[in-house]
């Protein structure tokens, strides 16, 4: 098929990446721009471009298998939740071994994208420099603009604070007392770490947190029940199942010290950690409620008592941003951007995110699935249902996000992994369906795509021979 679309993709972490070689290896011309020296994304430690959010001592808390790509798998000599920097050298394997690297135009922000009214995006690059595309691949990650409390608690701190987004390691804790804020992974780890060092380490969160270990009955926590026969049952078994698992493994919330979770295992993301657990049963790190105020070098809590502190880590999130957009046209209050099957916008044909969503799960594998779904719809292989059968869609996804999770902003694009992967391979098939009734077509036409001095575009690398698609 010659005259495909031109595409743009920013971003080269974990899943710009991933949707690069799925556009790569079915000949669909694009470019890839990446603000920071290399690939990666997130996984970068002290990442150039200041928007990793990793730390030194950071290992995955999805394992090894459940993480990779399907046709790259990662070396079998990395342990089962390998280290930051054995996750960053596969992604840089990953890239030269389906001879991406060429195509990612390093240290090369994208300042503005506007879509033309023929349709046609102009990209505006951190140089200056413009060029036109017919499709616009969003992968720019969403853990890396910090949020802080909004609004901030009353009252005043005199003591040092910072976001997790700045941690880096634990030895400036030393000695110091140290307030962990909030209940996800990174509040784990980082309080597990405080405890090492610290006089007194404490966490402080609104609620309470079901914690899952690493290993359970010898394996990966996210290996148990790895089976289409388990994978395929309705959420409400599947989650009765689990609860049942981690009951006789793991145990209660109080019988810990901590409060009993106001939800259900399985009705908020997975906090996941292999410590602390351990660390609050021997009394080195100390759970407090939610903070009531700020007092200068002390703190009040929801339950009338205070603390003496000098550390503050907010572990509160972050905020789901695309700088490049005019907020006006895509953006995502309070971390809320509606789309089908998490890539499309309903009446933006040309416009998909790539992992803008929170699995239970790993994210590399959906995006890989994602990229293909793309390159797939770019070459007329797979049509779209109707707008209205769309929004209906995510109508119904959003009723059953909101039916089973707690009502929060880590909420908002919620998927299960294994549940998301089956669907998206449904609505591929469904879609080729509607494709080859309607006859072969690009739905993105390609159209002049050169805007301003020295912005040619490199003709399509030849194809890879096609390796298989598991969601064909």
């Amino acid at each position: 098929m010659t005259g495909l679309p031109c595409a743009c993709v920013i971003g080269a972490g974990s899943s710009g990446i991933a949707a690069a070689k799925a556009l790569h290896e079915r000949g669909i011309p694009f470019d890839c721009f990446e603000r920071s020296d290399r690939v990666g994304g997130n996984w970068v430690f002290a990442n150039r471009n200041g928007m990793s959010s990793a730390y030194r001592s950071l290992h995955i808390n999805t394992s090894r298998e459940r993480m990779e790509y399907s046709d790259y798998p990662m070396p079998r000599s990395y342990p089962d939740f390998p280290h930051h920097t054995q996750i960053a050298a596969y992604f840089d394997a990953y890239v030269d071994r389906f001879g991406l690297r060429g195509q990612i135009a390093f240290e090369t922000g994208v300042q503005h994208a506007a879509r033309c009214a023929d349709g046609v995006w102009t990209i505006t690059l951190e140089t200056g420099e413009r060029r036109r595309y017919d499709a616009l691949l969003v992968a720019n990650g969403h853990h890396w603009d910090p949020r802080w409390p909004e609004p901030p608690f009353p009252g005043r701190f005199d003591g040092a604070q910072m976001h997790s987004h700045e941690y880096i390691e634990n030895t400036a804790f030393h000695d110091k007392r140290v307030l962990v804020v909030g209940i996800g992974n990174s509040a784990m780890d980082i309080a597990v770490e405080s405890s090492f060092v610290a006089a007194r380490t404490m966490l402080s969160s609104r609620r309470g947190a079901h914690i899952l270990p690493k290993y359970l009955f010898g394996r990966p926590i996210d290996q148990i029940g790895v089976n289409p026969l388990i994978t395929r049952l309705p959420v409400t078994v599947r989650s009765a199942i689990a609860a049942t698992l981690y009951r006789i493994g793991v145990g209660r919330m109080p019988d810990y010290g901590l409060p009993e979770p106001d939800h259900k295992l399985g009705e908020a993301h997975p906090t996941i950690s292999p410590d602390f657990l351990n660390r609050v049963a021997h009394g080195e790190i100390v759970w407090k409620p939610s903070i009531a105020s700020l007092q200068g070098d002390r703190v009040r809590f929801a339950d009338g008592s205070a603390e003496q502190v000098d550390v503050i880590i907010w572990c509160t999130g972050y905020k789901v941003s695309f700088p490049f957009f005019d907020p006006n046209f895509v953006s995502a209050p309070r971390n809320d951007l509606p789309l089908f099957r998490r890539v499309f916008k309903p009446g933006i044909d040309n416009l998909f995110f790539i992992a803008l969503l929170q699995p239970v799960g790993a994210t590399m594998p959906l995006a890989e699935a994602q990229g293909r779904w793309v390159a797939a719809y770019l070459r007329g292989e797979y049509q779209l249902p109707p707008v209205a059968e769309m929004e209906a869609d995510m109508r119904r996804e959003r009723a059953r996000m909101l039916a089973r999770y707690v009502a929060s902003e880590r909420h908002t694009m919620q998927v299960d992994f294994d549940s998301y992967l089956h669907d998206l391979g449904s609505e591929r098939r469904a879609g080729a369906v509607r494709a080859r009734a309607a006859g072969s077509r690009l739905p993105v036409p390609a159209r002049e795509k050169i805007m301003g001095p020295g912005a040619e575009l490199l003709p399509p690398q030849p194809s890879r021979p096609e390796l298989p698609d598991l969601l064909a």
